[in-house]
């Protein structure tokens, strides 16, 4: 026990270690392959989840294919832009957030009409930030923002437009499969720090003063949180249009409603054919950017993301390394059914919490923890299953073993009930004892190899013929063996099977000994007694060794029936009590002659007992018992 406990310990501790391993690896930006596997299941979550309604705080003013096609061209003039802009102003808007890349000059009367229409209201242009191909350098600080993204330039509008609107930048952050997973809030270059075009609108919209703390923004009083450097997680609504959108062609036209914009944050951004920014996402393969733009706005107002904050990761942190501990702790505990079905309610209840808790808005890691869990799990559990099956071995071999010394029903039985005949048991049973006569004369002239394997010969053939009667030999003593029907359980036909085993082995017996050697064959005999009646069946011995046995008059009165047997130089005196309860169900005793009743005398019993004698019809061997020689 203690050796399997220091191995539990060992392996609980590499599961820990290992986990640990993991969670670090990732945190520090390594074991990037995890994030693909974290993507996809995100995906599951998400729709898992459903479909949520957004609450109504952003319109998506879309330059679809329907303006496309009144302009003539892609992307449209500026004073095309210009008209959509100014369209949108005279409804009346809290913000308007413009999600396109206004870098390049255009043609002059262009390019100041669309300035002038920035001024008709708040207005924020998208900007973009330009990484290095190379990996980002160390941190110069160790402050909260020294893990900012670090960006070698930032794509500005041109000073026209940013001289009348405010400036965001519009990158967002996706996984490997392509999907945005988050949006930073933050970016930097050497000299600047810029915030994200979804905060400068949320800012301008709020109206409250940005503060910058670590893990979290502030607006005033309202707290923000954010995931690791203060990126914003996206929980998309639905698929595209889930968020409401409306045709720039439309609003040209006049056919829009001012309640989808008066008041509202509107984002106006490309969704034509051809446009390019569009991004794959849980409910659709193709979300044009504009759209997971006004997703990232709407967390930002209503906060309603889902959450990826300091103490969501300390969490996730704890879970990575405890939930693989208990995991191989529980098949360390079982290693049956039970334990794999721990573990599996585990796993079930791990999941469930997971999709549960990222419903509700906190989005757990649940990559990392599968990639801390499966490997230990496996393991430890081929290795279980390994020493399981050589422990099965090694347990069938002993079992095989024992087979051999105690019988099988018993054996069996014993397994099923531990506490069999630990308190004794009183019951009706029939007894059979069955002896070689002349056998410790005989064995004084041969040699002991000899002797042992006639008695191995006598011994099989006993067993062989008790096994397929369904009796029990409770023990084989010396050239002789006790034989009990009525064990494990009582049965109906004990009396008539016990009657049929006492003939069956006097006929066999007698067959093999007629078949021993000629200088063997006629020193030795047999002889057999056997009775029914009530007996106490129990354990006998001590602590260490105990073996089951049946005591008794009835046990007692079978014994002394060979000598009865002897006395009439037959093979067999089989008491009328055990014929009478074997044909009280229908057997026929048949096989040989029974000739009786007889009155026995039985030594050490006062009286006498109606007993049954049995010749064989068709002796094979000398019928002279020997009873000089018995023994």
């Amino acid at each position: 026990m203690s050796h399997r406990r220091l191995h539990i310990l060992v392996a609980l501790l590499c599961t820990g270690l290992w986990a640990g391993a993991i969670w670090l690896g990732h945190s520090n930006g390594y074991l990037r392959f995890l994030d693909r596997l974290e993507t996809a299941l995100t995906d599951v979550r998400t729709l898992m989840r459903g479909v949520k309604t957004p609450p109504d705080l952003v319109t998506v003013v879309a330059i679809d294919d329907s303006i496309v096609k009144l302009a003539g061209a892609y992307p449209l003039p500026r004073a095309e832009i210009a008209g959509i802009v100014e369209a949108i102003a005279r409804l009346e808007p809290k913000v308007i957030a413009v999600d396109l890349l206004l870098i390049d000059k255009g043609p002059a009367e262009g390019d100041a009409a669309l300035a002038k229409s920035f001024a008709a209201g708040p207005t924020v242009l998208a900007a973009a930030a330009v990484f290095p191909n190379t990996v980002q350098p160390p941190a110069e600080s160790d402050g909260p923002l020294a893990g900012l993204p670090k960006a070698s330039r930032f794509l500005l509008p041109l000073p026209a437009f940013t001289e009348r609107a405010e400036v965001g930048i519009a990158n967002v952050a996706t996984g490997q499969t392509g999907t945005p997973l988050s949006v930073p809030m933050l970016f930097r270059t050497r000299e600047n720090i810029e915030l994200s075009f979804p905060l400068r609108v949320a800012s301008i919209a709020i109206g409250e003063k940005l503060t910058i703390e670590p893990d979290r923004l502030r607006f005033g009083d309202r707290p923000i949180a954010t995931a690791a450097d203060y990126a914003l997680p996206i929980s998309y609504y639905g698929p595209r249009h889930t968020i409401r959108t409306i045709s720039a062609a439309n609003l040209i036209d006049g056919h829009v409603d001012k309640e989808a914009i008066q008041g509202k944050i509107v984002v106006l951004g490309a969704t034509a054919t051809g446009a390019g920014d569009f991004f794959p996402t849980p409910f659709d393969s193709l979300m044009p950017g504009v759209e997971i733009i006004a997703t990232a706005i709407t967390h930002l107002l209503a906060a309603d993301g889902v959450v990826r904050d300091r103490l969501v990761r300390i969490i996730e942190a704890v879970t990575t390394i405890l939930l693989p501990m208990l995991l191989v702790g529980l098949l360390a505990w079982r290693r049956n059914a039970v334990g794999l079905f721990a573990v599996s309610a585990v796993l079930l209840a791990w999941a469930a919490a997971n999709a549960i808790a990222f419903a509700h808005g906190l989005w757990f890691n649940a990559a990392t923890t599968i990639a801390a869990a499966a490997p230990p799990l496996m393991l430890f559990g081929g290795i279980q299953l390994w020493s399981g099956r050589r422990s099965a071995q090694h347990l069938a071999a002993q079992n095989r073993l024992l087979e051999q010394f105690h019988t099988p029903g018993l054996q069996q039985w014993l397994t099923r009930d531990p506490d069999f005949l630990l308190a004794p048991v009183r019951q009706n049973a029939a007894v059979v004892f069955v002896d070689l006569s002349g056998f410790t004369s005989l064995s004084e002239t041969l040699d002991p190899d000899a002797t042992r394997g006639l008695l191995q010969e006598f011994h099989a053939l006993v067993d062989k013929e008790v096994i397929r009667c369904g009796g029990v030999i409770t023990s084989f003593l010396g050239d002789g063996a006790m034989i009990l029907f009525g064990l494990p359980a009582a049965a109906a036909d004990d009396a008539a099977r016990a009657a049929q085993c006492s003939i069956a082995l006097c006929v066999k017996t007698e067959r093999w000994i007629a078949a021993l050697p000629p200088q063997i064959s006629p020193r030795i005999g047999f002889k057999i007694g056997a009775h029914f009646g009530p007996i106490v069946a129990s354990r006998l011995g001590g602590r260490n060794h105990q073996h089951i046995t049946a005591t008794g008059d009835t046990v007692n009165v079978a014994s002394r029936l060979m000598e009865v047997a002897a006395r009439h130089d037959v093979r067999l005196a089989l008491s009328d009590t055990l014929r009478s309860a074997a044909e009280r169900i229908g057997a026929r005793l048949k096989t040989g002659s029974l000739t009786g009743p007889v009155e026995a005398q039985i030594r050490g019993r006062s009286g006498s007992l109606a007993v049954w004698l049995w010749r064989n019809e068709h002796p094979t061997v000398n019928q002279h018992t020997r009873s000089n020689a018995a023994e």
